[in-house]
């Protein structure tokens, strides 16, 4: 089933899942919209709606093993695996990098599909990439569901996401809700540093 972004946003909106305010996000930056895509994948018909779309994609390419970062790539690598019928592994993070832990590895030449939830600069998905190239595996592509860049956010492999949006992103000196003493809050899964 394929979907469109109209309808994919639809989706993002009757699950409330589309936030406005004042965000920070996982890369530091500050934006007024936040994808709270756990919102969405908490509803198996969503999550393999839009994860078919991905694996759609990707179906021809040749693939081993599907990889994502945890925790928001976690739902969407796992259901584009099963999916795909692969092996689903996950990075995660051990002293602010990412690794790979509890006994996964990544053969050399295998091949693997790095899945994400949500990319803004795309920051989490090269240093997944970094750790299939150190382990002499080969990067096949990239599948993601929300694409904040709208399509800026290019990781050298083939890639698709579900929805492109063009969503206005601010370093935190010229982000005006700070200036206007707006409540800054980050609801991702990673913790930062204020």
């Amino acid at each position: 089933m394929s979907l469109s972004e109209n309808e994919i946003l639809n989706i993002f909106e009757q699950t409330d899942a589309l936030l406005k305010g004042h965000f920070r996000l996982t890369s530091g930056r500050h934006s007024d919209q936040y994808f709270q895509c756990a919102k969405v994948l908490q509803y198996p018909e969503y999550t393999e709606q839009l994860c078919s779309i991905i694996v759609n994609y990707f179906k021809d390419f040749e693939i081993d093993t599907v990889i994502a970062p945890a925790i928001g790539g976690l739902v969407v690598g796992q259901e584009v695996a099963r999916q795909l019928n692969k092996r689903f592994i996950f990075a995660e993070r051990d002293d602010k990098k990412l690794s790979l832990r509890r006994g996964f590895t990544l053969e050399a030449d295998e091949k693997v599909l790095v899945c994400e939830d949500v990319v803004t600069t795309g920051g989490s998905v090269f240093e997944v990439i970094d750790i299939v190239k150190s382990n002499n595996a080969e990067v096949i592509g990239v599948g993601f569901i929300v694409d904040r860049s709208n399509g800026k956010v290019d990781f050298g492999y083939p890639q698709i996401s579900t929805i492109k949006l063009d969503v206005k992103s601010y370093t935190p000196d010229e982000c005006s809700f700070c200036k206007e003493g707006l409540e800054l809050v980050k609801p991702g899964s990673r913790k930062i540093r204020t």
